[in-house]
């Protein structure tokens, strides 16, 4: 999904760059290795990471909603009065959060802070490229029958052309929420192609932030297709057909 994703956006925002090379593993690489990274892996530059993540939300749900309800805020930004669950903002807005290392959580911050953190020159072009790569893409998925409500973006830095540079997985059911234009409604939560339906299953069943918990094989068949099924809703090709 990210590979399709960088091919189309590309198209759309000519001066965007990205770290993706390809998806065929070297010749190099052992033949048993190729057997397992084949399908499942991205060919990339190694780049500098901004240690920010660049957040877009273009509806309010999830800890924005909370954050709304408590204090009328997103990041620390007023928001208008009267919002519903899951209403679009009347412009896609970038709430930045750190990037915390592994086991830890990150920490919504304002632009000032994400400023502070890269460089007020980097920071201001992650937020530009966020947003534009956000819309592009959004207005995209809607064609296709998604709305992608939020997503994260991360960036590197190419330090021998000192371009910022779109890096990572983007815009897949890891990272953004998707839901069913056709089924979007105002006022409630949606449904969705993504991994809420594992964060719904962990919390009804009281194993949300518990280590070693394992999920049943129904949850993993439920969680594969509904990310498969956004795949094809999005490129128009069963996971099949794009990796034969």
């Amino acid at each position: 999904m990210t590979a399709f994703w960088f091919e189309h956006l590309q198209k759309q925002i000519p001066d965007l760059k990205t770290h993706f090379l390809g998806l065929k593993v070297p010749d190099s690489v052992s033949q048993q290795a190729q057997e397992q990274l084949r399908n499942r892996s991205m060919l990339v530059r190694r780049l500098k990471i901004f240690p920010v993540e660049a957040i877009v939300r273009g509806y309010i749900t999830g800890s924005a909603w909370s954050s709304y309800k408590k204090t009328g805020e997103v990041n620390g930004k007023k928001m208008p009065e009267g919002l519903r669950e899951s209403q679009e903002f009347p412009e896609p807005i970038y709430t930045p959060s750190t990037k915390a290392e592994l086991g830890q959580h990150d920490e919504n911050i304002s632009t000032e802070d994400a400023a502070k953190i890269v460089g007020e020159k980097y920071a201001k072009r992650i937020e530009q490229l966020s947003l534009q790569v956000y819309s592009a893409a959004n207005e995209y998925a809607k064609q296709q029958g998604i709305i992608i409500a939020d997503t994260k973006f991360e960036f590197g830095l190419d330090e021998e052309t000192d371009e910022v540079v779109l890096v990572d997985e983007v815009l897949t059911p890891d990272s953004s929420r998707f839901w069913s234009a056709q089924t979007y409604a105002l006022g409630q939560s949606q449904e969705s192609f993504d991994k809420q339906y594992l964060r719904d299953w962990l919390t009804k069943n009281g194993l949300k932030g518990k280590e070693g918990v394992e999920m049943s094989d129904e949850v993993v068949k439920n969680t594969s297709s509904k990310y498969a099924e956004a795949f094809q809703i999005l490129t128009g090709k069963s996971l099949e057909e794009a990796t034969r």
